[in-house]
């Protein structure tokens, strides 16, 4: 395929483009989100294209090592230099740095306390709070340890860690007095422990109701990288009379959006994500 020729149109940034590659990409992304081999009817289906518009740009994409056709059966899938690219793009990702900028920006959304942790040495460590609009007092602060058993943050990494790294924390924080815990001395039976993780793997989100803190409600929900495995949490919290700690409520509805999001852009795809091994 020859064509070259740039579009002048503006796009949405208002620079010039290759008219022709914006064209072919549905073609690439269709590969991406099936995740398997494709037909040329199949693939040109799901690009919103005709077979005899896709091929052309196949053909383009095969020389340069973005698709590769199976000789045998004629289907198409991701060729090497895309596998490259995609492996450089994944080694090159730092979560934090990437969900930062939509956390900043949920944090001003919400308008509550805000904060992002991920499995330390010791368990899930915070490394960013951003603060409430209002006067809250809450004994947290960068480097703050979170219970596995008796906080929304913890709950969320057992709920999502493979079984057994989940209970090497629990069972390590006992004694920890740098770990944030509950008042109350007592643990949770295994069984309701079990119980309660599924819940929460069920819900897609974690919730403390005045436990570490009394009077201080959290939501706590995941963020996943390409490989399904969890690599931060955003919890939010705030005083129960202003908090809203509803499953389903707008906190809720946000903290979740913003996850998704940040998931994405660290190549996380549900439909494709293993299952948990607890699950």
């Amino acid at each position: 395929m020859r064509e070259t020729k740039t579009d002048a149109r503006p796009g949405n940034d208002g620079r010039r483009g290759i008219q022709s590659v914006e064209t072919g990409f549905p073609l690439l992304a269709a590969l991406v989100d099936s995740g398997a081999a494709l037909t040329l009817r199949d693939l040109a289906a799901r690009a919103g294209m005709t077979s005899a518009k896709a091929h052309p740009y196949l053909v383009s994409f095969a020389r340069v090592g973005l698709v590769q056709q199976d000789a045998a059966s004629g289907q198409y899938e991701l060729g090497p230099f895309a596998l490259q690219m995609g492996l450089v793009s994944l080694q090159r990702l730092d979560p934090v740095r990437v969900a930062l900028p939509a956390i900043n920006q949920l944090a001003g959304q919400i308008g509550h306390t805000l904060a992002v942790a991920v499995l330390g040495s010791h368990g899930p460590t915070m490394i960013h709070i951003s603060e409430a609009s209002y006067p809250v007092h809450v004994n947290m602060r960068k480097g703050t340890v979170m219970s596995m058993l008796h906080t929304a943050t913890g709950h969320v990494f057992a709920a999502w860690l493979p079984p057994r790294i989940a209970q090497h924390y629990i069972q390590r924080e006992a004694g920890d007095t740098s770990v944030v815990t509950s008042i109350s001395p007592l643990r949770p039976s295994a069984d309701a422990l079990k119980a309660l993780l599924s819940e929460i793997r069920q819900a897609g989100i974690a919730q403390a109701l005045g436990n570490p803190l009394p009077g201080i409600d959290a939501l706590s929900v995941p963020v996943f990288d390409h490989s399904g495995n969890i690599v931060l949490a955003l919890t939010s919290l705030g005083p129960a009379t202003l908090f809203d700690a509803s499953a389903q409520g707008p906190i809720a509805l946000a903290l979740k959006e913003c996850a998704a999001a940040i998931s994405e852009k660290l190549g996380y795809r549900p439909a494709r994500a293993k299952e948990h091994p607890g699950g």
